[in-house]
């Protein structure tokens, strides 16, 4: 009985333990009809993190109504408040003690997070959610990863055109999210070959460059955005533009904005330490000197501009510096250069002297004691490291790159022996413009996946930078990118794509998961060849219709029509293969409300009817060379209309990506130029159709 009595008590001793406790374990609620909580950002910590603060502020706002006010310090807070704390800053840490809760990440993790709810000892009547760093970027990442998990807020959610759902209340028991230190360290994009970017949204300011692709710099309005989504997916590192020149003040914009955002910045590989062939030509103009681009002949020049422009980077936080030497206009220096040698031992000894150099100007100027640098290995550079003709600094991260676009590294990254006290890193195209993809997405998640794959296993994952053109398009391939490359050991390219599906078509998932499949397998012709992509298909076309126009206005004879057919026939089988991703599209969009059926015409359809469009225009040049040589002008005049007939489907595959706020994206098209390519069709089929009309007239 005493034993029944003591087990009774005990119970009852639990359940009050619990009552009493429940008060202080109520949800956490961020907003709801009475107002929304406060966000507390200690005014120690960086500017960046209060900019993170304003985001998710307007993600509250713009979900519930309802706008979190961002303080500096919890004591006038109410109920619900967030707290930014950052291992880093110890008055975070202060804010943090004095509610009785101690920190749990541990000062320089390197952008790892933990964000919780949490109970106050000392202040019984708040609930907090605490969003910790073990640095600065951590807590901010931190903070981008609860909008996304717990708002429900895509990182691309202005360049999918995704906004988040309405809801009247943001309310959780327990949150939870913890992420250690990243598999890739720096983790970046390239915004390369940003034509649509550069004029969609009007200017952003001249740009001083004799380069007929690049007129005025993207405009604040619109790299914002392209910051924004790389810090909402944790990328860390940009490369803001094409040919930077720091010394332009539009320019100069470019890097300052990426900084506020708490991204790193850094150059492209034909830019060492900031300053391109372009760069360098502006330079001496401006001292009134017209200096050769040639290293071997001018060092001092070189040493004098390379230290201008390191002191102006090292103005901004978080360089990291390429070393290298290149050519004009992405080419090997020796294309721009008679004074290199030809022999390619000296060209390695060439570049590796060049490099010594920046490195010895980057320690005198850079007050870091250990400033991160890279050199990236493209073209000539991947080739001459294969055949062990460069040596690099020591710290120097070594990048390999890929034969563009994403499809596999190039020999050097199998070949090279890796140095023991070296990083390596990776340089992978989403985006190609040359040969694509560039209007349209190309690797799929899977793809990527194998190629990152590869670079964890051979120990070169200390950076990677993604080509991302101008974003737009590979929204999809960027946020696999994004996973994969923060936790890769975590990430499952099939698992994430069923995930992005259901977030994205609900009831048409599987659908639309097959579909896109289906897309991608397009490019995938087995053994390992790739079928063509945009930019690829588009030079085919110019070749073909600049030949057709050629037979039909001059009577110039087909000079290797083997080649034409072997061409036809490439883009007859896929054609073939692309088709069976169409064959479900009306349904999936049908089956999908407004926002998702839009995203999904912009995202998989439009890409499709550029590619069919491509395809079938190509084909349709190939049949009518091939007719007019064997002497059938009658079948020439219908394959060219065909030709004609193709490109309207080009364009209705672009009028999807130009509705509402898109209205003028199209508008800066100088790389693929497609209005040359259209205006180009018409003279033909013109052509074709006069020579036609004279052949029966002479009948």
């Amino acid at each position: 009985m005493l034993r029944l009595l003591g087990l009774l008590f005990a119970s009852w001793a639990a359940l009050a333990a619990c009552a009493a406790a429940r008060p202080d374990e109520r949800p956490f609620v961020l907003a709801d009809a009475d107002g929304a909580a406060e966000i507390v950002v200690c005014g120690q910590l960086p500017a960046f993190l209060r900019t993170a603060a304003e985001d998710l502020a307007g993600d509250c706002e713009r979900i519930t109504g309802k706008r979190p006010k961002i303080v500096s310090g919890i004591d006038d807070t109410g109920p619900n408040l967030v707290l930014l704390v950052s291992s880093e800053q110890a008055d975070s840490l202060v804010q943090l003690r004095s509610l009785g809760i101690e920190p749990t990440e541990k000062s320089g993790l390197w952008e790892s997070y933990h964000v919780r709810t949490a109970v106050c000892p000392k202040s019984p009547g708040k609930s907090v959610l605490v969003i910790e760093g073990g640095d600065h970027r951590g807590t901010m990442f931190g903070l981008y990863a609860f909008c996304e998990q717990y708002l429900k807020v895509d990182p691309f959610y202005f360049w999918a055109d995704r906004p988040p759902k309405k809801r009247d209340r943001l309310e959780w028991d327990r949150v939870e999210i913890s992420c250690g230190e990243p598999t890739f360290r720096y983790r970046g994009w390239f915004v390369n070959d940003e034509d649509l970017l550069t004029e969609w949204q009007g200017s952003g300011g001249p740009r001083r460059i004799d380069y007929r692709y690049y007129h005025q710099v993207v405009p604040a309005i619109v790299s914002d955005r392209v910051f924004e989504a790389m810090v909402r997916a944790q990328f860390n590192l940009v490369i803001p533009a094409s040919f930077v020149d720091i010394r332009n003040p539009a320019e100069e914009r470019l890097v300052a904005d990426a900084a506020r955002r708490g991204l790193m910045v850094s150059q492209h590989h034909i830019e060492p330490l900031g300053v391109s062939a372009f760069a360098f030509d502006n330079y001496w103009k401006g001292k009134g000197r017209t200096v050769p681009y040639s290293f071997v002949r001018h060092r001092a020049e070189f040493e004098e501009i390379w230290r201008d422009s390191v002191r102006r980077w090292s103005r901004y936080p978080g360089v990291v510096w390429q070393l290298g030497l290149r050519g004009i206009a992405d080419r090997p220096v020796w294309a721009s250069d008679p004074a290199v040698p030809r022999d390619p031992a000296a060209r390695g000894k060439l570049i590796s002297e060049a490099m010594a150099l920046q490195w010895k100007i980057v320690g005198e100027l850079d007050p870091r004691p250990r400033p991160p640098a890279t050199t990236t290995l493209w073209m000539e550079g991947a080739e001459l490291h294969a055949k062990g003709h460069l040596s690099f600094p020591e710290g120097v991260i070594v990048v390999f790159s890929d034969n563009s676009p994403g499809w596999q590294w190039q020999d050097d990254f199998f070949r090279v022996v890796r140095e023991p006290s070296r990083r390596y890193g990776v340089y992978y195209h989403h985006q190609l413009w040359n040969q694509g993809p560039h209007l349209i997405q190309g690797p799929s998640p899977q793809r990527t996946y194998r190629l990152m794959g590869l670079a964890v296993e051979r120990q070169s994952h200390d950076y990677a930078m993604l080509n991302v053109g101008n974003v737009r398009e590979f929204v999809l391939g960027l946020h696999a990118s994004s996973q994969m490359l923060r936790r890769f050991d975590q990430f499952n390219p099939d698992q994430f794509m069923q995930r992005w599906t259901e977030e994205r078509f609900g009831p048409a998932a599987d659908n639309a998961r097959e579909a896109y499949r289906l897309y991608f397998a397009s490019f995938e012709l087995g053994a390992n060849r790739r079928g063509l992509l945009d930019g690829e298909l588009l030079a085919a076309g110019v070749r073909m219709y600049t030949q057709l126009l050629k037979q039909a206005g001059e009577g110039a004879k087909l000079q290797a029509p083997n080649r034409v057919r072997e061409l036809l026939a490439a883009v007859s089988e896929q054609r073939t293969a692309s088709e069976k991703a169409g064959a479900h599209f009306d349904e999936i969009a049908s089956a999908l409300h407004d926002d998702d059926r839009r995203f999904f015409e912009t995202n998989l359809v439009a890409h499709y009817r550029i590619m069919m469009g491509l395809l079938d225009w190509v084909a349709s040049a190939s049949r009518a060379s091939l007719a007019l040589d064997q002497g059938d002008a009658k079948a020439a005049v219908e394959h060219s209309a065909a030709g004609r007939e193709a490109f309207a489907l080009i364009r209705s595959g672009q009028a999807l990506g130009t509705r509402g706020a898109w209205k003028d994206w199209y508008r800066g098209d100088r790389k693929m130029n497609l209005a040359a390519a259209e205006e180009l069709t018409v003279k033909a089929a013109d052509a074709v159709a006069r020579r036609h009309g004279a052949a029966a007239a002479s009948r």
